[in-house]
């Protein structure tokens, strides 16, 4: 299947490494022109790369002087941020909230309304945000992420019905347990916090997908490329699962 995304530009946050750089390289593979956002200066090879920390809250705007200097319309924005630590709900304090709450939802409330009258003036955008099977199923310790990322989907549907007529779709993706430095880093975290070698854990949360295995990014990132693409323009408003069976929900 032709993706259509040859002359399409993609702005990917978060694509360093993990889940957003391999939304990066699929939309790369596919034929759009991707410009990558990472606080490390390693960006996937041979993509255009801007380095900018979303938890400094002047990073939006140096991203959007960035981006606007290359001349390219935004097509593609794919809204990504690290994970923050974990955390009991019991304990979490506002100020725990206050110190994710520029990466994980201002600066990408921000950049979104940056691009988005471009799209719509064009009749074409693709809003992608990357957020978590908690939204269906809270995750044990991750009181932050649950939080947080609920609130940037909770915006991403409202957003969603408000330009689908204008050619514009605003959707989500829900990782599961997928091959990742982070993943590595919660199993190891649960690990410490339970007796369990970190092999136990992982074996265990393997039991628990259908599917026997961890999800590889780049399957992640090719469901991605899809939903930026022409190929997906009835489809918006949806969290989709990239977790092998695992949610129970529908």
């Amino acid at each position: 299947m032709d993706l259509q995304l040859d002359g399409k530009t993609a702005l990917v946050l978060g694509a360093s490494k993990g889940l957003g750089r391999a939304i990066a390289v699929s939309l790369a593979d596919e034929g759009a022109d991707v410009i990558t956002v990472a606080r490390s200066a390693d960006g996937p090879h041979g993509l255009a790369h801007i380095v900018a920390d979303l938890d400094d809250p002047a990073a939006p705007a140096q991203i959007i002087a960035r981006v606007r200097d290359t001349g390219k319309p935004v097509d593609i924005l794919v809204l990504n941020a690290g994970g923050p630590p974990t955390g009991a709900a019991a304990t979490t304090t506002p100020g725990d909230f206050a110190a994710v709450l520029d990466r994980m939802f201002n600066a990408q409330l921000k950049l979104a309304q940056a691009f988005l009258p471009e799209m719509r003036a064009r009749g074409f955008g693709r809003i992608l945000a990357v957020a978590s099977t908690s939204l269906i199923t809270p995750i044990p310790g991750l009181v932050l992420s649950n939080a947080v990322r609920a609130m940037l989907a909770s915006w991403c549907k409202t957003l969603a019905a408000e330009v689908a007529a204008e050619g514009v779709t605003v959707n989500l993706l829900l990782p599961g347990q997928i091959a990742t430095d982070r993943l590595t880093s919660l199993h190891g975290a649960m690990a410490a916090g339970s007796g369990m070698s970190h092999e136990q854990i992982t074996a265990r949360s393997i039991a628990a997908i259908p599917a026997g295995r961890l999800g590889r990014p780049e399957e992640f990132g090719d469901m991605a490329a899809f939903l930026a693409s022409p190929r997906a323009s009835f489809i918006t408003g949806c969290a989709i699962k990239v977790d092998g069976g695992q949610t129970a929900t529908l």
